[in-house]
């Protein structure tokens, strides 16, 4: 073996692995304070994100020839035929989604040029995810409500953040890799 060749069997280097965790824990504590005492408790981030999920959803629905229809008196409220049907709370906006993503992406080493564009295209395509989730919920609803439960705490979850860990995982085994060639002068060496 030449000396100065690298060793097999060394144990990985785990720098990379403390940055992720100390930004991580970072970003989660700057989410947790940031989210209980200001945006939780102002409401209104949560309001918009909410009644915008129920009036895309709805739109949808309309162009897929529902009658659907947000209620006159509560913006979070999506009516099928004129009755109630699904009510999106901020639990389920998205909000949460889209920070633990983004979160996931800017803790993890990779180029930030490539984090410019894919945080915000995976928030769409959470977003988009959600929208297809409350369309789907008031469809489940109107034709068989008594499986509403079962597929809002399971089947789409399973859906929503088997999305989000695919993403993830494209994110940290392909993207994140920096595939510049190294310069002509460290290549020789």
């Amino acid at each position: 073996m030449h000396p100065t060749a690298p060793a097999t069997g060394a144990p990985p280097d785990n720098r990379l692995l403390f940055r992720f965790l100390l930004v991580a824990g970072a970003m989660y504590l700057t989410w947790f304070f940031a989210y209980q005492q200001w945006l939780g408790p102002d409401g209104r981030l949560d309001a918009a994100l909410c009644s915008q999920i129920a009036a895309a959803s709805t739109a949808l629905l309309q162009v897929l020839g529902f009658d659907a229809a947000i209620a006159p008196t509560d913006a979070q409220l999506l009516l099928m035929s004129g009755q109630p049907s699904v009510i999106v709370f901020p639990a389920c906006n998205g909000l949460v989604l889209y920070a633990l993503f983004g979160g996931f992406v800017l803790a993890f080493p990779g180029p930030w040029r490539r984090k410019a564009w894919f945080i915000p295209a995976g928030i769409a395509l959470i977003w988009s995810l959600n929208v297809l989730r409350v369309a789907g919920l008031a469809i489940n609803h109107h034709y068989s409500h008594q499986t509403v439960d079962f597929n809002h705490h399971y089947t789409f979850n399973v859906v929503v953040y088997g999305c989000i860990f695919g993403l993830w995982m494209l994110w940290a085994r392909r993207l994140a890799l920096d595939n510049t060639p190294p310069p002509a002068d460290a290549a020789r060496s």
